[in-house]
């Protein structure tokens, strides 16, 4: 393991803390804010929100992780689903009910330990379901890409779909043919060289960022002020089963940096902690109108390439996030980039979460001569992508990726040959006591 820079308490100079802090905001930037783009939600609440959630993250695991919080793409279509049913303070009720999701599991691994939750969520149930969350929405990002709307009429644009494929084009040169930072920021450097082409080809409307103020309030979505709500099991259904994948994504976050930065933080601020703190970030982001949070593996990558590890500069970067939400000509900026750009950045991105999965099941070495796996995983894929649906009534269904979570977890407790899943080598028993207090 290289030498460290700086461990986690250690602070910056001040020259070195600003720049550091601004390299972790510029590597979540770009898909932080791509998912209130495709989604209908505002930019700048989700890089206030995402700032915010950092803070309460780092204050509940005291200090002790230096982990960024961003916008979770696991929540793209149920955000989109539960709108179209219900607006979008339903999608808004839906991610503070997932908060809540997180809260009951984190007091139940405090009280009981931690083992259980992966025998619940082994890798043959939650790899078929992070892929069904990329592959799902993968016309949707074809279509950004290629297709505009002329008079009411989605048409085939070979003008837009050119602006797309640059964009798809710079992003994968940043990941294959460069190291360091640069390999870390795909999606905010493929947007940037999108953009410039998109003006150089007359598609760009750049009017909106001149008539844009300086100083700009977030667009606030508040329930009960600006939206009434009601709760509906057709909600819940479609927002909190997506916690199955978010939860294991969290704990695999946590043991990756953990072997990082050389700690245990299943054991030490514990899972408990950081799974509360992750569910708090989300809450106040559906209280304010963001979308649903989740820890970041592009900061991960940022502090094994740099070996500094401060949470003092996680702060700060979320510091920046919180003061550029503000910024309303930057704010506008980002409105502006063409649908043809974001499409072109979101057919790496779904692919690659569609990949992360496969991965998944490929580094937990998932035996697919065994009939059980691969029943598990079929069924699971077909039911995701072929958006099937269970309709209890006409205003209560469970379809597509939340129905495909649920029956993978019912199929891996009720089918014979389970093994028992951990986390690594780390041992199972409660954390009730914390040895800080």
């Amino acid at each position: 393991m290289a030498e460290k820079v700086l461990d986690i308490h250690e602070k910056p100079a001040a020259g070195k803390w600003l720049a550091l802090s601004l390299q972790h905001m510029f590597a979540m930037f770009g898909a932080t804010i791509l998912v209130p783009q495709l989604v209908g939600l505002s930019p700048a609440i989700a890089l206030l929100t995402s700032g915010i959630a950092t803070l309460i993250f780092v204050v509940i695991t005291q200090g002790k992780v230096p982990a960024y919080l961003g916008s979770s793409f696991a929540f793209i279509v149920p955000i989109t689903v539960a709108t179209e049913t219900g607006g979008i303070g339903s999608a808004m009720i839906g991610s503070m009910f997932v908060a809540l999701v997180y809260a009951i599991v984190s007091l139940l691994i405090w009280k009981t330990g931690h083992n259980w939750i992966m025998n619940i969520l082994p890798p043959v149930v939650v790899g078929p379901v992070i892929m069904v969350i990329g592959l799902a929405v993968a016309p949707t990002a074809v279509g950004m890409a290629s297709r505009i709307d002329v008079n009411g009429v989605s048409t085939y644009s070979l003008l837009h779909f050119s602006a797309a494929l640059v964009t798809l084009a710079s992003a994968i040169i940043c990941l294959m043919f460069f190291r360091g930072v640069i390999s870390l920021m795909p999606v905010l450097i493929g947007i940037i060289i999108g953009y410039f082409y998109s003006a150089a080809i007359g598609i760009l409307n750049f009017q909106p960022v001149l008539d844009a103020k300086w100083f700009a309030v977030p667009e606030f979505l508040i329930p009960g002020v600006d939206y009434d709500f009601v709760v509906t099991p057709t909600l819940l259904f479609v927002m909190v089963p997506i916690a199955i994948v978010t939860i294991s994504e969290h704990i695999g976050h946590q043991l990756v940096l953990g072997k990082v930065v050389e700690r245990d933080f299943i054991r030490d601020p514990g899972l408990n902690r950081s799974l509360l703190g992750d569910g708090l970030g989300t809450l106040i982001s559906g209280v304010l109108g963001g979308p649903p949070k989740t820890t970041y593996g592009e900061n991960i990558g940022v502090m094994a390439i740099t070996r500094v590890y401060s949470v003092y500069v996680i702060v700060g970067a979320a510091v920046f996030a919180i003061l550029f939400s503000f910024m309303g000509k930057v704010m506008a900026l980002i409105s502006t980039i063409p649908t043809a750009v974001l499409g072109g950045i979101s057919i790496l991105l779904f692919g690659i979460i569609a990949s992360s999965g496969l991965r998944m099941l490929v580094d937990h070495q998932v035996d697919f001569d065994k009939q059980r796996n691969l029943v598990i995983t079929s069924v699971i894929l077909v039911i995701g992508i072929g958006g099937a649906s269970i309709n209890f009534s006409e205003t209560f269904h469970i379809e597509g990726m939340a129905l495909a979570a649920i029956v993978g977890v019912v199929l891996n407790l009720v089918l014979p040959g389970r093994e028992k899943n951990t986390l690594d080598d780390v041992e199972d028993e409660p954390l009730l006591v914390d040895k800080d207090n």
